[in-house]
């Protein structure tokens, strides 16, 4: 397993070594000893599966406020997504930035979104899924988020948007006031 650092505090890539034959592949997506030799001390509450119908659909950009601010450590195992995190730390140097990455079920590489970066993404294809861990549980009350299209995150999506919830197409455009949020 290799880990990676990317230009956001926190943010980490992780490519599996992966191993195949005539019978197929596999790979070890997660191990505690080898993120605590990278830094990485989180533990995980809650996995999510999300199944996405249609090429185009986004989800995103979602957090949770503290204290129920979580980490992700997110997958695709099925098709192919660009899956992004916009740092929103108070006073972090990369605040507003985000970082994007293609994850397919085909390289099963991850990514790991720290407390204090919002998330989202758009399925690439048709009948694509994520595995999510979470290192808080949902909790409905901290549950924000902020337009997948909003000009101040400058995210470039490579499909149209299709299939958006209302909640994610109603949540609020960041304004010159936000600050960020404190971790």
């Amino acid at each position: 397993m290799k880990i990676i650092k990317t230009p956001i505090e926190g943010v980490f890539l992780i490519y599996p070594r992966i191993l195949g034959d005539e019978r197929g592949r596999f790979a070890r997506t997660f191990c505690k000893k080898e993120f605590a030799e990278a830094g990485i001390h989180e533990s995980f509450v809650q996995f999510n599966h999300s199944l996405n119908f249609k090429k185009g659909t986004i989800r995103g950009m979602h957090f949770q406020h503290p204290p129920f601010a979580e980490s992700k450590l997110i997958r695709c195992v099925q098709g192919s997504v660009t899956d992004v995190a916009v740092d929103i730390r108070m006073g972090s140097p990369t605040f507003l930035q985000h970082f994007s990455i293609e994850l397919t079920a085909e390289n099963m590489i991850s990514i790991l979104i720290p407390a204090g970066c919002a998330h989202g993404f758009q399925a690439m294809e048709d009948n694509t899924a994520l595995i999510y861990h979470h290192s808080e549980y949902y909790t409905p009350q901290a549950d924000a988020g902020f337009r997948y299209n909003d000009p101040a995150l400058n995210i470039r999506w490579e499909l149209p948007a299709v299939n958006v919830s209302e909640k994610d197409k109603n949540y609020i455009l960041i304004d010159k006031q936000f600050k960020g949020i404190k971790i």
